[in-house]
């Protein structure tokens, strides 16, 4: 299985991974706070969401391209697709599920009474997601990516009896413009008083953020089509992408550019803007070099990356919030909350990858064809 990965990818599986993780432990020192640096430190978490965003789309177009080429347009050949991308999200999905349910079941809480919900992924479908294991909001908008493209993108197989790569660019277009209808509807019949109510309210909600899957869709035909301009290009992708990301945060710093006053931005321009900056990693990280001691330590956070996002909030770090009242605390003390937070983050991640994930992975790469 390890010969099979692509290093590069590897490396923004890991970044993504890190900047998510590193947002958390701000909240181990800090709980509210207007520092800038904090701040920031926590809009790059959001980042690293999206940075895994394009990363799928990537993934899985590319295996939709795959498909594709080698003639693998028949319904079959999609149930197929599904059952491999079924058995590689839910079963993780679906345990740390339980395990948050345990967990308030142990505390005394209330279940949530949309809990039903989680299981068709429809908590967060067109609503603000609830606030109960608060990483599944990119799950559902992962799960419905992958079930509504590629599904319309068979049909159009079946109807137009073409299999030709135009076609998977043509679907995804309409796709992208289709799903910015629900983006101006957002934007003319909502009133956002906060970056929380934007956040919650646009960001997080399936039928507003799928397009940020199919632009990863985009990413991998254009870069199949134009190898070469972006093998010799690499290095201008990555300037533009840290030019554009870096002075889009200077501009909201600078002229204070938030949801609630400038709602226009950041609904039309902000999350594409974030979006293609991520994309423009991908042409350098694609051709970078193993490196001997580095690789190691990304090939274990790229493996892990799936466990340590959906354990490393809502099951540990809000328990440490719970059991602790970081306000009162010393510096040291926060240190060392840090400390537990990741060993803890990395262990728990670690056992679910070597006695759940990594086995269901082997039967499905067994039992279940390409």
């Amino acid at each position: 299985m390890r010969s099979k990965r692509v290093y590069g990818l590897d490396v923004i599986r890991s970044i993504a991974i890190s900047l998510v993780v590193i947002s958390h432990c701000t909240f181990l020192f800090y709980t509210e706070t207007n520092n800038p640096i904090i701040l920031f430190t926590r809009t790059l978490g959001a980042v690293g969401v999206d940075l895994f965003f394009v990363l799928s789309g990537y993934l899985i177009g590319g295996l939709l391209l795959k498909n594709i080429e080698s003639g693998k347009t028949s319904f079959s050949d999609l149930i197929t697709f599904w059952k491999r991308r079924w058995l590689r999200t839910l079963p993780n999905y679906f345990l740390v599920l339980v395990l948050n349910v345990v967990l308030l079941l142990i505390l005394g809480d209330a279940l949530p009474k949309s809990l039903w919900l989680y299981i068709p992924f429809l908590q967060n479908f067109i609503n603000p997601h609830p606030d109960f294991f608060t990483e599944a909001w990119s799950l559902s908008i992962e799960e419905y990516a992958y079930l509504l493209l590629p599904f319309l993108l068979y049909l159009s197989f079946f109807m137009f009896k073409k299999q030709h790569k135009k076609l998977f660019l043509k679907v995804t277009l309409i796709m992208i413009v289709a799903l910015f209808a629900f983006k101006i509807s957002y934007y003319f019949n909502t009133h956002v008083t906060s970056y929380k109510d934007w956040s919650s309210g646009f960001r997080k909600v399936v039928l507003y953020r799928m397009d940020a899957i199919y632009f990863g869709f985009l990413l991998v035909y254009i870069m199949n089509t134009y190898a070469t301009f972006f093998k010799q290009n690499r290095k201008i992708c990555i300037s533009i992408a840290c030019t554009v990301f870096g002075g889009t945060h200077l501009l909201i710093y600078h002229y204070s550019l938030l949801p609630q006053t400038h709602l226009g931005f950041y609904v039309f321009f902000y999350l594409p803007i974030v979006v293609l900056s991520c994309a423009l990693l991908f042409p350098y990280c694609i051709q970078l070099k193993q490196h001997k001691f580095f690789g190691k330590v990304f090939y274990f956070l790229s493996t892990r990356s799936y466990a340590i996002y959906l354990v490393n909030y809502s099951l540990i770090l809000l328990s440490i919030q719970r059991n602790f009242k970081i306000e009162q605390l010393a510096f040291f003390e926060k240190g060392l909350l840090l400390l537990l937070f990741l060993v803890l983050t990395l262990s728990m991640s670690q056992m679910i990858y070597a006695f759940f994930e990594r086995p269901i992975l082997f039967y499905r790469d067994k039992h279940v064809g390409d």
